[in-house]
């Protein structure tokens, strides 16, 4: 349902254009772009390019209006005046397209205050890339006073030392970076442990 429910997000620009659009050669290249960026914004979603959702969901709705805005002026200066028809769809558009922007805008706020109290562990993606010949062995979360963290045990098949095995990582000291641009401004912090029998690699939000 989720799925349905963001593909229909993703491509509600470019159906508005569709009611809108007066030109062929304007229509389609305004049409194309909306639809790539559709595809791109979908591609987010469903987590095949690893991005900040929730930053590109609302450069999403703040970009494709302006793209409209500038589909509509570049008709303008060909077409004659337009008809009454035409202007109560358009304002109609203008009402839509708004409205998902605010939506967007507010739920994003509001998720973005929710996860700023640092109560959610980071997925599985923040955890650091792993070189060849050191896997993980387990996963899982772990919370104590200063948050929750995803933690996992990393095993060498090439039978390294603790010690080689952080070397190996490059996290012989943590490692911080942002993890949005707009509103998850958050930053999530890797590294690694050698509890004297093991090497565990963390990924939790830094302070």
């Amino acid at each position: 349902m989720l799925t349905i429910l963001g593909i229909l997000f993703a491509v509600a620009p470019a159906v508005v254009w569709k009611t809108i659009a007066r030109t062929r050669p304007v229509g389609f290249a305004i049409g194309g772009a909306l639809l790539a960026g559709a595809g791109l914004l979908i591609s987010v979603q469903q987590r095949w390019i690893d991005v900040p959702r929730l930053d590109v969901h609302l450069l999403f709705t703040a970009l494709a209006p302006l793209l409209i805005a500038c589909g509509v002026g570049l008709e303008g200066r060909h077409e004659n005046c337009p008809s009454p028809e035409w202007i109560s769809r358009r304002n109609g558009a203008i009402g839509f397209l708004g409205m998902q922007f605010s939506l967007t805008l507010v739920v994003g706020i509001l998720y973005a205050l929710m996860i700023s109290e640092g109560s959610d562990a980071p997925s599985s993606r923040a955890l650091p890339s792993l070189p060849p010949g050191i896997t993980i062995d387990e996963e899982g979360t772990s919370c104590g006073s200063g948050g929750c963290w995803r933690v996992a045990k990393v095993i060498s098949e090439d039978g390294l030392s603790r010690p080689e095995i952080i070397r190996e990582l490059g996290l012989q000291q943590e490692r911080c970076r942002s993890s949005g641009w707009l509103l998850d401004w958050r930053d999530v912090c890797v590294g690694a442990r050698d509890n004297g029998e093991n090497v565990t690699v963390y990924a939790g939000w830094g302070s």
